[in-house]
């Protein structure tokens, strides 16, 4: 039998998660080729880019949607769990589940089109996604861009998630590494002398803005779950006014109110608020914690080459 597409193994997948225990992900792609039944020549197959096993991406994209749509979670790196939603997904016994089926959850619909709000100056790191019969039909490129667009919001997906599950002294070096790849703090060195250092009044550290150390950066990071409010902005831009300072980065996580992104905009100082998906985008921008698993390099004619014919 061919290899079942992403969307036909979300419902297995999910029903093998229904015990409720958690779950190794490489445990879970070998119990699902086994029940579908796979010789070793279908699960050696490889993607185009020869990057991963067919298969194995496909259930990862299962994973990826169903995560999304709050039926899975992942406390931490390869490991998968069912919700209590999915459980209850489950228990009206759907006939299929696919991509169509999950949109009647916000989460998810929130997930197919954040792409739309992402930096026009994003980049991707393009991995294999999902079959391009889910992509609008349209022009080559249209169908490219479109494929683009769903491997960013999957890898900032994934990659906030690992974000959160982390430490917080993990976060701290993370946070640093950051702002040296945007070309702040100076040396690492001197950035990571600075940050997690200070903790006076709501300032976790104070960075160079260049290289030469002509102004100072004051900066907070937390990471949260729940959203910030305007009174933890309101102390940070209080800790740096104490400081005579006029410009602050304040890095979380999660989100934050409206109110709180309403009172940056209203007072003197200049506050940068960089919340959980703009903090996913920056780091793959800027390369940190991501590496390059494919590159697909589009090609023209040279008409200048071919002008003396």
């Amino acid at each position: 039998m061919p290899i079942p597409d992403y969307q036909t193994l979300m419902l297995p997948l999910l029903t093998h998660a229904s015990d409720g225990t958690e779950q190794r992900f490489r445990d879970v792609v070998e119990a699902l080729a086994q029940k579908f039944g796979l010789t070793s020549e279908e699960r050696g197959e490889l993607l185009p880019s020869g990057t991963a096993f067919l298969f194995d991406n496909r259930v990862g994209w299962a994973r990826t949607y169903l995560k999304q749509a709050g039926l899975l979670s992942s406390s931490r790196r390869g490991y998968l769990k069912i919700t209590d939603l999915g459980m209850a997904v489950l228990s009206k016994r759907p006939p299929r589940i696919d991509a169509k089926y999950l949109e009647q959850f916000d989460s998810f619909r929130a997930f197919k089109t954040r792409g739309a709000d992402a930096p026009p100056s994003s980049k991707a790191v393009v991995r294999s996604g999902p079959p391009t019969s889910e992509i609008d039909l349209g022009t080559p490129e249209d169908r490219l861009a479109a494929a683009y667009q769903t491997l960013r919001r999957e890898l900032e997906a994934d990659l906030l998630d690992q974000v959160k599950a982390s430490s917080p002294a993990f976060f701290e070096r993370l946070v640093i590494d950051l702002l040296v790849a945007m070309g702040y703090g100076g040396s690492r060195q001197d950035a990571g002398r600075a940050i997690g250092k200070s903790g006076d009044g709501g300032i976790d550290g104070i960075i160079k803005e260049d290289k030469l150390g002509l102004d100072a950066i004051y900066v907070q990071a937390k990471r949260w779950e729940s959203t910030v409010g305007r009174p933890e902005v309101q102390k940070f831009a209080g800790a740096l006014q104490g400081h005579r300072a006029m410009k602050g980065v304040f890095i979380t996580t999660s989100s934050y109110s409206r109110e709180a992104l309403e009172y940056v905009n209203v007072i003197n100082a200049k506050i940068i608020l960089i919340g959980g998906l703009e903090l996913a985008a920056l780091l793959i921008d800027h390369g940190v914690g991501v590496s390059t698993v494919g590159m697909y390099e589009l090609k023209k004619v040279d008409a200048d080459y071919f002008e003396g014919e």
